[in-house]
């Protein structure tokens, strides 16, 4: 390491030391600013000491989980520079690069925004790409827009860079068109598909002609097995597929990763189509990296939660389930999750910061009804409470049903009240907060803060 560098990293662990002893946060962000701030070319420089390079995962939905379950496949035989804090941006990668001084490799979650810049900056072995969904407009703007960066972003790499994609995707698979070391993942399980696409669903027009796809099997919003009937674009075969799908309710999934190497079963601990992706997307990563299809196998089984995604957390007898939502596609999997047991009760919490995206009249292409006929009781809260309790109401949710407590401290606490011991409350927090959430049981000593955790 240069003198120069030498001391900018010496003063931006300083930085984040004291925040962390004033109580203003984990240090997670502000490090890495500063050092932004005295020299801009400390991420390529701090990201070209890694022995073994960096990987990138990003995507609208999932990239927290997706990089948390590939950091338990691979900090088995590798220490890692990974944010697993959740800070996404070319700050919270600076701050990790910053942080973790002994680390062999980098895995890094990026802001969809923000990896044109990150895949410049450390020339990624690597880079995994899940999904793009339409989501927060008033900060990227379509979804459209978003892509063509990606486009950009991934034409300027290397030839060697490794380009993991969603082939279920068709805006994300074509990211992979004429590249020469790819691997496209999927899931290959028809009985798990919707019987038909959702209406809110993104990107259901052929790339290259715009006639509608046709889908032999829709899974998640438009990811599925599509095909255009005009100029026949379909999906690419997979080289990774998840097949012999088992959802269990809330509980967990089961399913097989099949891949070149062989095939493993895989025990998920968490629930849900969405995070059988996430699961295929993280191992896909891994094997692209090296690692083993027991690897894989092992580091999934162990894996538990990313923080704020289908935690599980203990109060008093009861138990909180913390399950993100931020948007239509997300959230519409989440209630698809809870339609096999519907809680009794439900808290729903609506913030509109700018992390969350300061426009939420996306939750009028959630589709609640389905839950809505069977939950007992739901409390709405955050700062755009009274318009989600609106949009409950407009979906048939009687009135009776619907608490309003924009005080989510309040909110968690009736919530508790409603729920009887040895039972669970789920609340459905968007981003900022299911922070504030988190914050809230940190308080009362039932979490640690999310920045505090193993470092790898």
């Amino acid at each position: 390491m240069g003198v120069r560098l030498g001391i900018e990293t010496m003063a931006a662990r300083g930085v984040g030391a004291l925040s962390r002893v004033a109580g203003r946060g984990g240090g997670t962000t502000l490090p890495g600013k500063l050092l932004w701030k005295l020299d801009p070319g400390s991420v390529d420089a701090l990201g070209a000491r890694l022995q073994q390079g960096s990987a990138l995962v990003s995507a609208t939905n999932g990239k927290t989980t997706t990089t948390a379950m590939a950091a338990r496949i691979l900090g088995a035989n590798t220490r890692l520079a990974w944010n697993q804090s959740g800070a996404n941006l070319l700050s919270g990668i600076a701050s990790e690069l910053v942080s973790a001084r002994r680390a062999e490799l980098g895995l890094f979650e990026v802001d969809e925004g923000a990896l044109p810049e990150a895949t410049a900056r450390l020339n990624p072995r690597v880079v995994a790409l899940s999904n793009l969904f339409r989501d927060q407009l008033d900060r990227y703007g379509e979804l459209e827009l978003v892509a063509e960066r990606w486009r950009e972003a991934i034409g300027a790499l290397p030839d060697e860079t490794t380009l993991v994609v969603n082939a279920d995707d068709p805006v994300v698979a074509s990211l992979a068109d004429a590249r020469p070391h790819t691997l496209r993942f999927g899931l290959d399980d028809p009985r798990h598909a919707r019987p038909a696409l959702q209406h809110a669903a993104d990107s259901k027009y052929c790339i290259r002609c715009g006639t509608p796809y046709e889908y032999a099997a829709a899974y998640v919003g438009h990811l599925g097995d599509y095909r255009c009937p005009a100029c026949e674009h379909a999906r690419p075969s997979l080289d990774i597929a998840a097949r012999e799908i088992e959802l269990r309710g809330l509980v967990a999934s089961r399913f097989r990763i099949d891949a070149p190497a062989g095939a493993v079963d895989v025990e998920l601990a968490l629930p849900g189509l969405y995070n059988v992706y996430n699961a295929t997307a993280a191992a896909s990563l891994s094997l692209a990296l090296g690692a083993s299809l027991s690897d894989v196998q092992a580091g999934l089984e162990a894996f538990s939660a990313a923080f704020g995604r289908f935690e599980r957390i203990p109060t008093g007898g009861k138990t909180v389930v913390v399950l993100l939502v931020k948007n239509p596609a997300g959230a519409n999997e989440v209630l698809r999750t809870l339609e096999t047991g519907v809680p009794p009760v439900l808290v729903l919490a609506l913030n509109d910061a700018i992390a969350d995206g300061q426009d939420v009249s996306w939750i009028w292409d959630v589709d609640f009804e389905p839950i809505l006929e069977h939950v007992g009781r739901v409390v709405v809260s955050g700062e755009r409470a009274a318009e989600l309790g609106l949009r409950l109401l407009y979906g048939g949710l009687p009135d009776e049903r619907l608490e309003v407590e924009p005080s989510l401290e309040r909110a968690l606490d009736r919530g508790l009240a409603l729920v009887d011991v040895g039972t669970e409350l789920v609340v459905l927090p968007t981003y900022t907060a299911m922070l504030a959430l988190r914050e809230i049981l940190s308080t009362r000593g039932l979490v640690r803060p999310y920045w505090e955790g193993e470092r790898r």
